[in-house]
């Protein structure tokens, strides 16, 4: 080992350097260290500040993946995310109609005509929930379909099939013959034959 300080050559099983004393085994443990990782902006809010549409979807996209979120998944998180607003846009329409009820009753008749109407903002929640499920149900569902279209149409390499050759031989394919066995038909053609030539 050549000593950083001194640059003399010195064994590498002493310590300290013999000419300069510089630790050695100090030298030997950092350069056997592993480096430490170097802060990478690209992992960073403000990496992702930066980026295109494009490159944001993409990323978005491999998040759900990794998370598990399936286009499945996202569907029925609609169909019930639409199920809650509904019931809130009827439980305000509820509740504002009974709370201006008891209200109007002491309230001058024209302002109990429009207190008495205040229970139709409820509608709004109702009306966004049930869009919700609707799109869920209909909108979402072709969705799905496209989407498992698209993944069972992009081959994996197991899906592949492999190089076309001959299929295994069966056989009960062959055809069955009138011989009891191969040299049968060989033995019969020279007796036949035999008896041509004595003729």
């Amino acid at each position: 080992m050549l000593c950083p300080r001194c640059a003399s050559n010195q064994s590498d099983d002493i310590k300290f350097c013999t000419f300069c004393g510089a630790n050695l085994q100090a030298v030997r443990e950092a350069m056997e260290a592993p480096e430490e990782k170097k802060f990478d902006w690209s992992n960073t809010w403000v990496a992702e500040m930066f980026m295109s549409g494009q490159a944001q979807e993409i990323r978005k996209r491999e998040m759900e993946r990794q998370l598990g979120i399936t286009p499945e998944v996202k569907r029925y998180n609609e169909i019930k995310a639409g199920v809650i607003c509904s019931c809130v846009g009827i439980g305000v329409s509820i509740l504002l109609y009974i709370l201006m009820l008891g209200i109007a009753a002491s309230a001058r008749p024209q302002d109990a005509a429009i207190l008495l109407r205040l229970w139709v903002v409820g509608v709004i929640p109702l009306l966004v929930g049930l869009a919700l499920i609707i799109n869920g149900v209909v909108v979402s569902k072709k969705m799905v379909e496209i989407m498992d279209r698209e993944r069972k149409g992009t081959k994996t390499l197991e899906d592949v099939p492999g190089p076309r050759g001959l299929r295994p031989a069966d056989t009960n394919e062959f055809i069955p013959t009138n011989m009891s066995s191969v040299t049968d038909q060989t033995t019969r053609h020279l007796e036949n034959a035999e008896r041509k030539v004595n003729r």
